[in-house]
């Protein structure tokens, strides 16, 4: 009989998601039978990616981004009653699923109340720091005392000098058992021909998506060359529309979305760490817009920067010539990392 594992992504954007979908495929590798779990557009996408395994909905999380990103911060204290609440809930859904399932493990992105005593339970994350301003340590204290309930921490970066992450996903001292994963993508590197000058991937909770896809869509009315422009909204049948020189998608699925990526010069999106991990898979170069607000991102976004790597700048100021700098960046570069994935799934 094969072990089952539950597979549970947190719906925020489509990173946590799609991070998850090289797990998904070395368990199946590996002969185990991923449950997957979560709620939303992630839960939409992963159904879309595996038609063929079982799917479950969690409680929502429910939580927006504000207009002004310097708000954010403020909206996410408010709105913490009702994390908390929904935390609750996902943990008694949790129970409740091992009552009627056989259930070997759990994997948890960034799902806080998705664990149980009963199994071996693992939570994944890039952030061991939560940067979050001035009150940066109280937020990487709160995030470590709930990693702490977990069996095992794994981190989708490498350990040493040359990682991703930088300083979010590296602290000193963790007490649950840490263990790096390497850079997740679920995306090869295949050289072909260039076909699109320019592809926007745009992503992340609302009303900031919107936001910059309308931005971006009133700026590339003057630029010449052809654009593939993707908006990042998971519904149910894909869509497709021209405007002009430039090509609108709702959504792709992985493969055509690697093969699009695969097929641009340059790539403009948000600096989300799933984002990073995918571009650098592909040795892309890019331009970054962080999300206004979005601490985690806007640190990536100057790291990349400031590392000469990749060009970036805040979504109110991004017009057409901020392109022109896109030479004088190197681009992002995969690491030469292999996943022992027997050993790391002993722990099931």
């Amino acid at each position: 009989m094969k072990k089952k594992i539950l597979v549970a992504p947190l719906n925020w954007g489509l990173g946590h998601a799609t991070r998850c979908i090289p797990l998904i495929n070395a368990l199946i590798a590996e002969d185990f039978v991923p449950v997957i779990a979560s709620d939303g557009a992630a839960l939409t996408l992963l159904r879309k990616e595996f038609p063929d395994l079982s799917t479950l909905e969690l409680p929502s999380y429910n939580i927006t981004y504000t207009k002004n990103g310097k708000l954010f911060k403020l909206k996410l204290l408010k709105d913490l009653p009702k994390l908390l609440k929904a935390i609750k809930a996902e943990k008694k859904a949790i129970a409740s699923i091992l009552e009627h399932n056989t259930i070997s493990g759990i994997i948890s992105d960034n799902r806080f109340g998705v664990r149980n005593k009963k199994v071996p339970s693992v939570f994944m994350t890039h952030q061991l720091n939560v940067l979050s301003g001035n009150t940066t340590w109280f937020s990487t204290k709160i995030h470590q005392k709930i990693i702490e309930k977990f069996d095992a921490c794994w981190i989708p970066d490498t350990q040493g000098e040359i990682n991703l992450s930088g300083k979010l996903g590296h602290l000193k001292k963790i007490n649950v058992p840490t263990t790096y994963i390497g850079p997740l993508s679920r995306f090869t590197n295949t050289r072909i021909e260039i076909k699109n000058d320019l592809m926007v991937l745009i992503s992340g909770p609302e009303p900031q998506r919107t936001m910059l896809k309308e931005k971006l869509l009133h700026e590339l009315k003057g630029y010449s060359g052809k654009v593939l422009f993707v908006r990042g909204i998971m519904e149910k049948e894909q869509t497709i529309k021209t405007l002009g020189n430039i090509t609108i998608y709702n959504f792709m699925t992985s493969r055509l979305l690697e093969k699009s990526i695969n097929e641009s010069a340059l790539v403009i999106s948000r600096s989300g760490y799933t984002t990073v991990m995918d571009l650098a898979k592909l040795n892309k170069k890019a331009f970054f817009i962080p999300t206004p607000g979005q601490f985690e991102q806007e640190y990536l976004a100057k790291r990349f920067t400031e590392m000469g790597l990749v060009p970036s700048c805040k979504q109110k100021d991004f017009n057409l010539k901020k392109l022109d700098k896109v030479n004088a960046y190197q681009g992002l570069k995969a690491f030469d990392f292999k996943i022992d994935y027997t050993d790391l799934f002993s722990l099931f």
